[in-house]
């Protein structure tokens, strides 16, 4: 195996290498789409939290002692 992964590194390596030269070809960077939003995990995960918290509120069970003191 490790024989294997030094071939398909160093052929890796020299990839990167022509593609550093002069003459290599250009990729253009992505289009970005015009009117698409991003997801917004954030919101959703922090009123997804806030449900839950509000939800284990409501169904906790009450307190059977004091807490010592």
């Amino acid at each position: 195996m490790f024989p294997f992964a030094m071939i398909e590194s160093q052929n890796a390596m020299a990839h990167e290498v022509r593609s550093a030269l002069p003459g290599a070809p250009v990729v253009a960077p992505p289009v970005p789409l015009i009117g698409a939003r991003r997801p917004r995990a954030r919101q959703l995960r922090a009123a997804l939290a806030a449900s839950l918290h509000r939800a284990a509120d409501a169904v906790a069970p009450a307190a059977a002692c004091s807490p010592a003191r």
